[in-house]
């Protein structure tokens, strides 16, 4: 699998909002079976001049020094139960953050034996502490995950974690680029892929409606945790990868 490179280096995306591209790690699909996930961080610079890290990568001792030319580290953010990881470690750096529980992973966390502190709870609306910035909801709808989405008003930015992956075919080898692609989430047509999707059975009105309050936002950009991100007409592409709940 090629990599975002340079991994582990702050990289602009808009005004106060950086990318930051991690190693791959490689989830389990059962059997014994893993599949390689690269991954990415979002940081923005809040009015105030902290910062709030969404869905930590790997602590890495040499981005700490791009991170503090920044800001001060004061929200560490796991949008849901599968990226949060490496909130311990972060934590571990910058003890006078708060580290910020998704629906469920809490649960999620204490059934695989890893062990993170969180100090507060994400919920629909935004905290005192990025209502100036930052808009948020909770996609609800599935059987197995709900999914905390943000929204960053200056950038009209969304941001989002597995709702939709885009994996690009030239960044994946043969077998991997085949199960994204049988799993719908290979780029220029990325959505969630389709085990996510079919959590959903039972849920699509939630789901809908979330969708709606994401509509209503009008993002131009969207920027996911795997694959490529979406640099202009962000609200098409939510309708695009969005469709199978329309139907």
């Amino acid at each position: 699998m090629k990599l975002y490179e340079p991994l582990n280096t702050l990289k602009p995306f808009d005004d106060d909002l950086w990318l930051v591209d991690g190693p791959v790690i490689r989830m389990s699909m059962g059997l014994g079976f893993k599949v390689p996930f690269p991954t990415r961080m979002v940081v923005v610079r809040l009015v105030g001049g902290e910062l709030f890290i969404w869905s930590p990568t790997e602590w890495d001792e040499g981005l700490r020094p791009q991170i503090d030319a920044l800001g001060p580290v004061r929200h560490l953010v796991s949008p849901n139960k599968i990226h949060y990881a490496h909130i311990a470690a972060w934590k571990r750096a910058y003890p006078g953050a708060t580290a910020w529980a998704s629906p469920g992973v809490r649960q999620r966390a204490a059934s695989q034996g890893i062990e993170v502190v969180f100090d507060a709870d994400l919920g629909d609306e935004p905290a005192p502490a990025w209502r100036d910035d930052l808009d948020q909801l909770v996609f609800r709808g599935s059987r197995f995950m709900e999914e905390v989405v943000f929204y960053h008003r200056k950038t009209k930015t969304v941001i989002l974690a597995d709702l939709i992956e885009n994996f690009e075919p030239a960044k994946l080898g043969f077998l991997h680029g085949g199960l994204a692609r049988l799993a719908g989430a290979v780029d220029p047509d990325g959505k969630a892929p389709l085990d996510l999707r079919m959590t959903f059975s039972g849920g699509k009105d939630e789901a809908r409606a979330g969708l709606d309050r994401m509509l209503a936002w009008e993002p131009e950009k969207v920027i996911m945790a795997h694959g490529r991100p979406y640099y202009q007409d962000g609200t098409a592409e939510l309708r695009r990868a969005f469709r199978w709940l329309r139907r």
